[in-house]
């Protein structure tokens, strides 16, 4: 078993992953309380609040850090690439605690945007730093339909692996060629009570999905509109992939998209939703809509986690440890 900590934990996305893969969490930190009421609620355990208050002695010591830090821009634009260059930001909080407790490995998780946030410039500083700290460190984009979960939702992913190891280099894990429909974690239109959109401007604009390849259904497939096609009236077949679910937005199937189930358009249902970010059935969801959507919206997919995680293992040699506790 490995031990890792679980920063701006959100609703646990990144805990069920590692949870999988034999890793068991030490630490939680999450600043918005009906975020962690929905982790204390799965986890038992309610995580600390503010990590910008929290001294890093009475962080425990672990493998792996992990967390999806919210994007800022650096304060500083200085050459120097270090802590001056990130005070104020919450990715500073990150690196505090990677100075302190030199993890084995550290695992980020951002926007797909980020890559391109102050051209490339954040990016590149957030590389430095960690390289800085003595830690090997690889990023990539990915995209959750290319592991086996149905939600076209693309992420920046980081992992460090400190040097002294002597790991050699990480690869980020390749799609599983796993080929998945949205209609096979839809629940019937009876049970998605609320979530159906009638309206008179609604327009079917494609049919004829059936002739798709594989290939082709392993992406949201539009079929129509509502009103003007803006963001949130666009409507999607359930034969290809759900797009990303969203914290925010606006249209009449904001956060979630419209879907034509069964001749019926309508939003996802949290418990839709819970499924498209590959967290388990048992999960309990906030009672609240509204936070139900948001938590799921700004949450990591569980399986892209628990595929990421398993080859931090082997790089990182936490594999052998595992065997050899294990053993003992």
């Amino acid at each position: 078993m490995f031990t890792f900590i679980d920063l701006f934990a959100g609703i646990g996305g990144f805990r069920i992953g590692l949870e999988k893969v034999g890793g068991r969490c030490v630490f939680s930190s999450e600043i918005d309380r009906h975020a962690a009421a929905t982790y204390e609620r799965n986890f038992g355990e309610k995580p600390a609040g503010d990590i910008t208050q929290i001294d890093a002695v009475d962080v425990p010591s672990h493998d792996v850090l992990c967390g999806g830090f919210p994007c800022q821009p650096f304060s500083v634009s200085g050459k120097q690439l270090g802590f001056e260059d990130a005070r104020g930001t919450l990715f500073f909080e990150v690196m505090r605690l990677v100075a302190a407790k030199r993890p084995k490995a550290v695992f980020l998780e951002n926007v797909a945007n980020y890559v391109r946030h102050q051209n490339g410039d954040t990016l590149k500083k957030t590389v430095a730093m960690l390289e800085g700290e003595g830690y090997d460190t690889t990023y990539s984009v990915l995209n959750a339909s290319d592991y086996g979960v149905p939600q076209a939702r693309k992420r920046l992913y980081i992992v460090g692996i400190r040097k002294d190891l002597g790991a050699g280099e990480f690869k980020f894990p390749l799609p599983t060629g796993q080929r998945v429909a949205l209609k096979g974690l839809l629940l019937p239109n009876e049970e998605a009570g609320g979530q159906v959109l009638d309206r008179s401007d609604i327009q079917i604009t494609k049919t004829g999905l059936q002739d798709l390849s594989e290939d082709e259904r392993n992406r949201p497939l539009q079929v129509g509109i509502i009103n003007k096609g803006g963001q949130g009236e666009r409507i999607y077949s359930p034969e290809g992939h759900g797009i990303t679910l969203s914290a925010h937005g606006g249209g009449a199937a904001a956060k979630t998209g419209a879907y034509l189930v069964d001749g019926v358009v309508r939003k996802l249902h949290p418990v839709e939703c819970r499924r498209l970010m590959g967290f388990p059935e048992t999960y309990k969801i906030d009672p609240s809509p509204s936070q139900a959507y948001k938590q799921f919206g700004n949450a990591v997919v569980a399986p892209v986690i628990e595929a990421i995680g398993r080859a931090i293992l082997d790089t990182a040699k936490l594999r052998k440890e595992q065997a050899e506790w294990a053993f003992k």
